[in-house]
């Protein structure tokens, strides 16, 4: 095998770790925001129900309030018909009659305003119980993610890092002006870094190449880049196997200097 097939398939090799890497590092983003998910529909499920206890909690007390001035004014009325016996003129008499219906009515209008509150009462308790449903499982679901979140976490970091020492391995294959080419891209595009070119095309950003690049990379005999997103390229026909397509990604501003 030629030294630069050679150094295409250590960096090839080199790929594959790096892509394994970023699998990982992607499903560390990737658990924290399913939690954080959760957390934000439990948050607006836990906001409603606030709301709904607060309303509770004042009917509540509008509903004890209303009882106890009922039950004052009740008196008051037992006290006045007490008093009544004992009335010397027929002014006292009548004006002891208006204040006594006076009060009655009151309770009436206070009886109706509690018997109105009760209603609400039970309107805002059946919500409650309705809401409850999907609040406490939505809280189970968050309490169960939340314990684990930390322990997939530990796992990734572990799996990373042995892949990180297989990295390691595998970078020091590749000759150290290359590493250095490579790792130069890697830090400025997305991945993956080196893509094969089939029937012309890279399968990097899916272009085709000037056929002048795709005679020369023909030829095996130096790394070249892609002209158009700049990834590191061979031919396809020099490897048995060809890797699969990759899917176009962004391409960002670089700015390279003379082939190695």
């Amino acid at each position: 095998m030629s030294l630069y097939l050679k150094q295409i398939e250590q960096l090839v090799a080199l790929q594959r770790v790096d892509d394994e890497i970023l699998v990982i590092q992607r499903e560390l983003q990737d658990a924290p925001n399913e939690v954080k998910g959760l957390q934000e529909r439990f948050n607006v499920l836990d906001e409603q129900r606030n709301r709904i206890l607060e309303k509770i909690e004042h009917l509540k007390e509008q509903e004890k309030r209303l009882g106890g001035e009922i039950e004052n004014d009740a008196l008051k009325v037992k006290k006045s018909k007490s008093k009544l016996m004992l009335v010397g003129n027929t002014k006292e008499y009548h004006a002891m009659m208006r204040e006594m219906d006076n009060l009655e009515k009151v309770n009436r209008l206070r009886e109706e305003e509690k018997v109105a509150l009760a209603e609400e009462l039970a309107r805002q308790q059946s919500s409650l119980q309705e809401l409850d449903e999907s609040y406490l499982s939505l809280k189970s679901e968050l309490e169960v993610k939340q314990a684990s979140l930390q322990e997939r976490i530990d796992e990734a970091n572990k799996v990373i890092a042995q892949l990180n020492v297989k990295r390691s391995a595998a970078s020091q294959e590749v000759p150290a002006p290359i590493l250095s080419r490579y790792e130069f891209i890697r830090e400025r595009l997305d991945n993956p870094v080196i893509v094969s070119v089939d029937s012309g095309v890279c399968n990097g950003c899916h272009i085709a190449i000037p056929p002048q690049s795709f005679i020369e990379l023909q030829k095996g005999h130096q790394i070249l880049s892609c002209p158009n997103c700049q990834r590191l390229i061979y031919w396809c026909e020099h490897f048995t196997e060809c890797p699969a397509p990759t899917p176009a990604p962004a391409v960002k501003e670089m700015v390279f200097g003379e082939d190695e």
